[in-house]
């Protein structure tokens, strides 16, 4: 019999409570909690009174046994309880990015097409005659001794530059990035936590670069009072200060990072909710939080101008909406020749998914 047959589809049903649906959830809460495991199960035991999130056969006893089993976990030492293991800092990461960018396969070296920069680096079926200043490692010399031999003869073997065929290249672009993350006060304000969707912006494109452009590079510089560079590893910690905002310094070590970097195409993306407030004079912190102090402002706005001369673009995304702070964005924005994104925090993830790949396809100069 030709064909195919069909029968009804029945799906396998997900046990409520199971050790899957759990570990979403648990992985979910690190992002609040700041990576404290135990403040995390302290929350889904009460999640588990309310909601019954378990059920008889599975409880958070054996998830908590599972979690520990399978290399989730650790007891934490002398200080008791639980801590997370590197296993779960890279879940959280991959989880992070398939709740924003859905599921990306690794894609070994990556796929940043352009025609205008970076090294010939994968074999493609396009075939042409050889021109000058095209190197030899692109001609198909089985190719090219065909064609000599078809246009000349075997007799009196012949090859001139005509016969030579040359394999066309996709080229590639490699590309520095440095995120910076206000970690300020404000981050937390009027009952509205920014920091979590920030963090979860960073574990997701780090993995995305991670995974799928791994030639490609991503330092992340958090900026309070001050501002220092945070390792990959650290992300799930993260948490906010009773900072003011120095953006200036934020900007300053993302262009000292940038200027090491070898690759050509450089950027730096900024998350941040509020305005510069804060400056470093020695070891005293000049701070003023009323409006928009033109010292700060004017100190910040010279830091776009001079990332513009080393051709580093910023893009910045704002999670703020009041009028004189999208006004003061437009100006460094204007300066630096870069971007602004007055985003929400539910768009964050998308917004910037979106730049880092539009940024991949062009070369900035």
């Amino acid at each position: 019999m030709r064909g195919y047959s069909f029968s009804k589809f029945a799906p396998d049903e997900l046990p409520k409570g199971g050790f899957d649906d759990l570990l979403k959830l648990f992985l979910e809460l690190l992002n609040y909690t700041s990576g404290d495991a135990n403040e995390a199960l302290a929350w889904m035991n009460e999640l588990d009174k309310q909601y019954n999130i378990t059920n008889d056969e599975y409880g958070m006893g054996d998830f908590i046994e599972d979690l520990k089993q399978r290399g989730y976990i650790d007891d934490d030492g002398n200080k008791g309880g639980f801590a997370i293991t590197a296993k779960t800092e890279q879940s959280i990461r991959k989880s992070a990015l398939e709740e924003i960018f859905g599921k990306l396969k690794k894609s070994g070296k990556g796929n940043h097409q352009t025609s205008r920069s970076g090294q010939g680096e994968e074999k493609n079926a396009d075939r042409r005659e050889f021109q000058f200043g095209d190197g030899s490692d692109q001609i198909d010399m089985t190719a090219s001794i065909h064609n000599a031999q078809i246009n000349h003869g075997i007799g009196d073997f012949t090859m001139t530059e005509r016969d030579l065929e040359v394999e066309e290249k996709d080229y590639k672009t490699l590309t520095s990035t440095v995120l910076m993350i206000d970690i300020s006060h404000s981050m937390i304000l009027y009952g509205e936590d920014r920091i979590t969707p920030a963090k979860k912006v960073a574990m997701a494109l780090a993995e995305l670069i991670r995974t799928k452009y791994p030639k490609d590079t991503l330092d992340i510089v958090v900026f309070g009072n001050d501002a220092w560079p945070i390792a990959l590893k650290d992300l799930p910690y993260l948490q906010v200060g009773p900072y003011h905002t120095n953006t200036y310094a934020g900007l300053e070590l993302a262009t000292d990072i940038l200027r090491r970097r070898k690759t050509t195409n450089k950027q730096i993306f900024m998350i941040t909710d509020g305005k510069p407030t804060c400056l470093k004079e020695g070891a005293r912190y000049y701070k003023n939080s009323i409006g928009l102090d033109r010292k700060v402002v004017n100190k910040t706005l010279n830091m776009a101008a001079q990332c513009k001369r080393l051709n580093i673009p910023i893009t910045t995304f704002m999670i703020a909406r009041d009028p004189y702070l999208q006004q003061f964005v437009r100006k460094f924005t204007e300066i630096n020749g870069g971007k602004a994104f007055y985003s929400s925090l539910k768009g964050l993830g998308e917004y910037i998914f979106e730049d880092y790949i539009r940024n991949r396809r062009r070369t900035i100069r």
